[in-house]
C-alpha cells in the first residue's frame, strides 16, 4: 500500500496463472477496519479485485507463474510504501499454502504487525 498523498486505489486483474489477492481495510474508523477479503484471481475465470485507498494488498501466487495487470489511479512511490506481516493472526488471513512453503521477500519478510502499524 501507499500512504498519505500518494495513495493508490488499484483494479487487480491475472492475465496468466492462478492467485490469491488479498485486501485489508486500513481506514481508521472505517466499520470494515482490520478487516480483508480473500479472492482467487486467475486467467480463467477473468475476475478483478478492486482495492481501493486504504487499503493494503497482498497476494499469493498459486501457479508456477502469474501476470498481473494492475490499473492505478496515482503513480508508484518507493517512499510512501507501507506493509504489514502477511502471517499476522491478528488479520487471519488464509493464504491457501503452509506458510512454511512460501517464497517471502526480503521486504515482507521484516514487516510490522497491523497493530504495530495502525494500533
Amino acid at each position: 500500500a501507499q500512504a498519505g498523498e500518494h495513495a493508490q486505489a488499484k483494479l487487480v486483474r491475472v492475465m496468466e496463472g492462478t492467485v490469491i489477492d488479498v485486501a485489508v481495510d486500513a481506514r481508521p474508523g472505517s466499520e470494515t477496519f482490520g478487516q480483508h477479503v480473500a479472492v482467487e484471481l486467475s486467467a480463467e475465470n477473468n475476475l478483478q479485485l478492486f482495492v481501493p485507498r486504504g487499503f493494503l494488498h497482498g497476494f499469493v501466487v498459486l501457479s508456477d507463474t502469474a501476470t498481473f495487470f494492475y490499473k492505478c489511479d496515482n503513480f508508484y512511490n518507493k517512499e510512501s510504501e507501507c506493509g504489514v506481516k502477511f502471517d499476522d493472526p491478528a488479520l487471519g488471513i488464509d493464504w491457501g499454502i503452509p506458510a512454511a512453503e512460501l517464497i517471502i521477500s526480503d521486504k515482507d519478510q521484516i514487516l510490522p504487525t497491523f497493530k504495530e502499524v495502525f494500533g
